[in-house]
């Protein structure tokens, strides 16, 4: 079972906090440019981490097969037969190295960070998934 760190939840959720404070001194201050972009910011952030907060495990693994979030808080289980392909994406761009999860299951394709993965390697999940069933 792979979860989202609390610590990046607790810091979006900080980070939502912060926005909304801003967006009220702004909206105090009489600048409605920094309301406008402090609104959505507070909003969008917020929702992230709401999600982390209520969905909380992005992959659970068993003998039955594999059950990702999909949507906002949805949770879809897929049999290890329906799983395609799994792989992982390798970037390199700024000297940054990135990996990020693919799993096919030829009608979706649900893609996983490191950071959805709790700090995990991306490379690791994927073999375990391999080995297990696919």
């Amino acid at each position: 079972m792979w979860r989202v760190r609390r610590e990046l939840a607790v810091f979006k959720i900080l980070g939502a906090l912060a926005c909304a404070g801003l967006g009220v001194y702004w909206y105090l201050a009489g600048d409605v440019r920094g309301v406008i972009l402090a609104v959505p910011g507070a909003l969008l952030v917020g929702a992230m981490g709401v999600r982390d907060v209520l969905a909380p495990v992005r992959l659970a693994a068993d003998e039955s097969g594999i059950t990702v979030v999909h949507g906002f808080m949805g949770r879809r289980h897929v049999p290890w037969e329906q799983i395609e392909d799994v792989r992982v994406d390798v970037r390199r761009r700024f000297g940054l190295r990135s990996e990020l999860l693919e799993i096919d299951t030829g009608d979706h394709l649900h893609l996983l960070s490191g950071y959805e993965l709790g700090g995990a390697s991306c490379t690791e999940v994927a073999a375990l998934l391999r080995r297990r069933g696919v």
